[in-house]
Formats: structure tokens, sequence, C-alpha cells
């Protein structure tokens, strides 16, 4: 005889059921950590939840009324929140963490997971002569060597040595064709492609999470279009992502969308668009319809996101506001044509009109430069530098860059807060730092780095979600944890979920910010109270424990 019951019965008798195991089990059980008593945003984009949360080893193993268990660690969420640890989608970090392994700046505002080799750059692959170049710079910034030349060496590198943070990086295109083609505009050949390819099919099956391009920054900006294709196949058929820094964010921005899904669409790669934004005022106005590009792309099946950072002004080398062709070639070739006279009205020209484009030159601060003896100007715009100089814009930034051999970071104000707020509140797009793991001593204290180094994700959390009521408290989590994890393709990380790894924040919702400058911007964020490591307590009561416990992430 078949008893018939309906769908909501047969759930509560499950439900009913699965409650009676683990009543039956939780007593005999001990965890390393529980967390008790706080708000759970388990990073899906769902509503929080009252539940306790057990760790044994590096993965979460339950997810319950846990108050007659025992534990080695007791963790008291009381009006806190517990989110998966945030993942970094867009980074820069590499060789400082061979400087600082805690990477302070990053792991205090909650990020557990740094996703790095971002806008063509990473550390890898190096011909001798980058190898030399890159020994030389990271020898006299941090005074240490490098000793790879590969993603295999580099990432070795950093598991022996042990970091605080999960790492993954990209392939940055850049270095890749620097690598095969060297730095020079010119064109690569089909043997050169073909080299290109099978040294980056290496890097994706040593790790590598796909190819970053910067193409407005030397040597990748003179890659065709039809080079990208030929090496987004091999990323595509490896399963990675592409992420761009696309040809222009400023007068160009459409065009270079454009050309971005355009090599989606050709090779079915999974695209992500780098720090998204028009830059400079003239440009504001085309926000609307660049979002539209990318919403249309993916509602017709296309597979792109996008990420931001929750600042107005972009940070970068000071060498952006010179012609793409003065860049190309080695530093001292650079450095030579600074020196030609025949070619300085031209440079001029290039040069005052990207000021005028910006809105003028009390719109660009100096963030770092190299030597001590120009460290003074760290903080100080180009006009003022140039003004107390006694000089113009253009003989300043000469003068400086030939003094600092092209080593110098600046910050510009370029962005509009409506626009930030458009993209930010978008469906397709994550949050992403674009920063560096730095400390407040040490080497990695010297500058005036951007703030977003030490305060994106608390920004969006106090600022966008609390205060401006941007979105809620679970969708940022969500933009933050489980979307660049699906995007990333990374295995049980992302969210609170039994037999997840134990990547784990914890904050206070009502005091959580960024507290970081564009002046005094070496300041750690208020309210990250937490954060757990692969089932680590790495950050207790806001300071860092000292332990690394982070892991390579290989694709």
């Amino acid at each position: 005889m078949k008893i018939k019951i309906s769908r909501r019965e047969f759930n509560k008798t499950i439900a009913a059921g699965t409650l009676g195991l683990l009543a039956g089990c939780r007593f005999n059980n001990r965890f390393s950590i529980i967390i008790m008593n706080g708000e759970i945003i388990d990073g899906s984009g769902t509503q929080a939840f009252k539940e306790d949360i057990g760790i044994i080893g590096n993965k979460i193993a339950a997810i319950d009324d846990l108050k007659n268990a025992t534990a080695d660690i007791f963790i008291d969420g009381k009006n806190l929140v517990v989110s998966p640890g945030f993942i970094d989608i867009h980074t820069h970090t590499d060789t400082e963490l061979i400087v600082n392994s805690k990477a302070e700046s990053k792991i205090r505002q909650g990020v557990t997971t740094e996703v790095s080799g971002n806008c063509g750059d990473s550390p890898f692959p190096l011909n001798e002569a980058d190898f030399k170049e890159l020994d030389t710079n990271t020898f006299e910034q941090y005074g240490v060597h490098i000793n790879w030349r590969d993603i295999n060496g580099f990432l070795r590198k950093l598991e022996d040595q042990k970091i605080s943070i999960n790492y993954a990086t990209f392939t940055g295109h850049g270095n890749l064709r620097s690598y095969v083609i060297g730095k020079n505009d010119v064109q690569a050949t089909q043997e050169q492609l073909k080299k290109m390819k099978n040294v980056l099919e290496r890097s994706m099956a040593d790790g590598s999470f796909g190819l970053s391009t910067g193409l407005e920054y030397a040597p990748g900006s003179y890659a065709s279009t039809a080079e990208l294709i030929e090496l987004n196949k091999v990323v595509a058929k490896n399963g990675g992502i592409y992420a761009t820094h696309i040809r222009s964010e400023d007068d160009h921005v459409e065009e270079a969308i454009r050309e971005a899904l355009q090599i989606c669409k050709e090779t079915d790669v999974s695209l992500q668009i780098s720090h998204l934004k028009a830059c400079n005022k003239s440009n504001w106005n085309k926000v609307d319809h660049i979002l539209e590009m990318i919403h249309t792309a993916a509602e017709s099946g296309m597979p792109v996101k996008a990420d931001r950072y929750p600042y107005i002004a972009y940070g970068t080398g000071l060498t952006i506001f010179l012609p793409l062709w003065f860049r190309q070639g080695s530093r001292e070739e650079i450095l030579a044509r600074f020196n030609d006279n025949t070619l300085i009205p031209k440079i001029k020209e290039y040069v005052e009109n990207r000021g005028q484009s910006i809105g003028g030159w009390d719109r660009v601060m100096i963030s770092s430069c190299f030597t001590e003896k120009n460290k003074r100007l760290e903080g100080k715009t180009i006009y003022a530098c140039a003004v107390e100089a006694g000089t113009t814009p253009f003989e300043f930034i000469r003068n400086i860059l030939l003094e600092e051999k092209n080593r110098v970071q600046i910050i510009g104000y370029a962005m509009d807060e409506n626009n930030l707020k458009k993209v930010l509140s978008s469906s397709l797009v994550m949050i992403g730092s674009d920063g560096t793991a730095v400390a407040p001593y040490g080497k990695l204290a010297e500058g005036k780095p951007h703030p977003r180094y030490y305060g994106t994700f608390p920004r969006v959390l106090g600022k966008y979600s609390r205060e401006e009521k941007l979105f809620d408290l679970p969708v940022a989590i969500q933009k933050m944890t489980s979307m660049p994890a699906t995007k990333l393709g990374l295995h049980k990380r992302g969210l609170i979920a039994k037999d997840y790894y134990a990547d784990i924040v914890v904050f206070n919702p009502g005091t959580v910010i960024d507290n970081a400058t564009f002046i005094d911007p070496h300041q750690f964020p208020s309210g990250i109270e937490y954060v757990i490591v692969n089932g680590k307590v790495t950050v207790k009561n806001g300071n860092h424990t000292g332990v690394l416990a982070g892991a390579i992430l290989y694709k």
C-alpha cells in the first residue's frame, strides 16, 4: 500500500530527521572554533539568520545551535555580523608579500583572498633583462632579491615563506609580451604569437587563473585585437578569465568596452572588466551607456562582469600622462627621449592636453616618489609642486620623472560620485580594491598610497551600504564573496556553508568604516573584529595575531 504525503509534509519530515541527527551527535562534537550568537550573512545574497558556526581544522563543520558543544576557541558574535572572508578580485600584491607576509592592509579590512596579477602586470614570466630589472627594483625598494622567472617559482616562493591570506594570480599580458617580443611598439609575428600562447598555456597549467591586460600601459597597449583574441582562445580552453584594464577609460571608453566584448564574444572567454569607470568630466555622461553595453551582453549569455573600488580618484604612475609611443623600450631609452629637444614640443602638447582633460594639474597628486630627496612632494598636487619649483607643470613632470627614473606614483581625481554609485549598484559589478598589501610600518609604510589599499571593503559596508543605503548588507557582502568566488571558480570558498573552507570575517555593522584618507592613508579601518583564514584566527579584536595560514590557490 502506498502512503501519499504532501511535499510540505515530506520536507518537514526530512528537516525534523536532520535536526534529530544533529541533536544526537551535537554533544559529542568538539570544535576548533565556535562562533556564537552572531548574525550570519552567508554570502549568497539572502538575509541574515541567527546560528552558531563550528569549525574543525580548516573547514566549517557545523552551522547550528552549538551552545552545548565544546571548542578550543569561542568567539562571541553578539551584535556582530559573521560573513565569508572577502575576496579582493582585483589587486596588485606580489613582491610585497615577501617583504611582509602579514598582508596587514588587506587582512585587517576582512580580505582573506587576494587575486593579483592584474592590469597586465605580474612578476612573471621574466626573460633575462626583465629578471634583472625586477630584481634591481625590488632590492633598491625593499632590500630583497628575487629568485624566480616563472609562475611556478613565484608561487613556490610564497608557499615556502607562508602568508596571511589566500593568494591567486593572473598572468600579466604586458609581462608575457615583454618576455617574448620586448617592450617596443611592434606587432607579434606568427612565431612570437605561438610562443606567447605556449607560455600562457604553461602558466595556466601551473596555476594562473587566466590573462590580464593593461591596454593603457606599455607594452600591452601595442597588442592588436587579433593578438588578444588568439591569446584568449588559450584562456577559454583552460577555463580561465580574461581580466582587462581596457584600452581607454576616458575619451574612447565606449570603443574600449566594445573591444573587450568582441574578444569575449569571439572566444567565449569569461570576461572581467577591471575598475569600470569613465574618467574626466567630458566623459561622465557615458557611464549609463557603458553599463547598458555590459548588461546587454550579459543578458545575451556572454560571461561578462566587472569590478570597481569605492572612490572617485584613480591611482597609477605619472607616466600615464605621456604618449604611448614615448613609453616604449627600456627605462633608459624612455628617459633619453626627455633630452631629445626635437621631441619636446610634441611631448609637451600631449601632456598639457592630458592635464586639461582631467580638469587641471590641481587634480593630480603625487602619492609616491622613489628618492628621499623628493619624498617631501608626496601629498602635493602637480600644480602646487610646479609653483613651488618656479616652473611649468610640464617642466616639473619632465624633471621629476628624470630624477626618479620614471618611478613616480600619482592619484588623479577624475571620476564622478553619482557615476560611482551607478557602477557599484550594478548587479554585474563586484568589489575590487585595485590596491596592494602594505602596512603602516617598515618598508611598506612609504609614500601616500591610495586609501583603497586600507579601506575598500569597510567603505562599501559602512558608507555605501549602511549610510548611503545603495544596497543592503547581504548584497554588499555577496559582491565581495560568492560573486568573485563563482567568477573565479574557487572551490568551496565565498559562502558560509558546511564543508566550505573557514574563511570568515566577524564585523560590527554599526561601526565598520574606512579611516584611510588621501593625505593620511596608512590607517586601518574600524569595525573588523575577527578574521579567520583557513580555520585560523588571524585578526583578533582588530589586531593581527601573527598567524600565517593563507593558501596558494591554483586554477
